[in-house]
């Protein structure tokens, strides 16, 4: 089941602790070796959990592929995929529990990034049949699926949506859709200092 956000669109999710929209799933794909580079490309998707809006520390709230599970124990990254796989099946997988997030967390941001893109001239535009989506797992709805392929062609980078604790300590998400030509998940992540 899929709700459809379209960019800039907010759904809100529900209370703490309530039966629905409190464990969500992130959801990175690729086919292995695309026929339009002739290279094997490295997608890699990341959370970004921020404190008053921004980013404290890279070490421990970026949760990617060089660190997997945060401290909170509420954000865990199901490992880096080096090459992408079947067309239909998510490659990287990143899963929240809100529940578990401590209070002073009020987003999540999720990134997908190409590595050494710049270094390689590597953009989305040259990889087949990639996308990212984000799931609620117990109710079963994706809220938002990109197609990084033709909707960000010439593109290194995706901010793709965010988690918002709201006032009422109910949480919301928000498509957005950006695509960006930063470098990896380090110089995406300044843009939250």
């Amino acid at each position: 089941m899929s709700v459809n956000l379209q960019k800039g669109q907010k759904i809100r999710l529900g209370r703490e602790g309530s039966e629905g929209f409190r464990r969500i799933m992130v959801g990175l794909g690729w086919d292995p070796a695309t026929k339009k580079s002739g290279v094997e490309i490295d997608c890699d998707a990341s959370a970004i959990l921020l404190k008053n809006g921004k980013l404290e520390d890279f070490n421990a709230d970026v949760v990617y592929y060089n660190n997997l599970h945060h401290a909170s124990g509420a954000v865990s990254h199901q490992g880096d995929n080096l090459k992408g796989g079947e067309e239909t099946a998510d490659d990287e997988e990143i899963f929240i529990d809100l529940a578990s997030l401590g209070k002073e967390y009020d987003r999540i941001v999720f990134v997908v990034t190409i590595y050494k893109s710049v270094e390689r001239s590597l953009h989305f535009g040259l990889i087949t049949d990639a996308f990212i989506r984000v799931c609620d797992i117990i109710s079963d709805i994706e809220f938002c699926r990109f197609n990084l392929t033709d909707d960000y062609a010439g593109k290194t980078a995706v901010i793709v949506g965010e988690l918002v604790r709201e006032p009422d300590d109910t949480w919301g998400f928000r498509t957005i859709g950006e695509g960006t030509n930063d470098d990896g998940i380090l110089q995406v992540a300044k843009r939250f200092n």
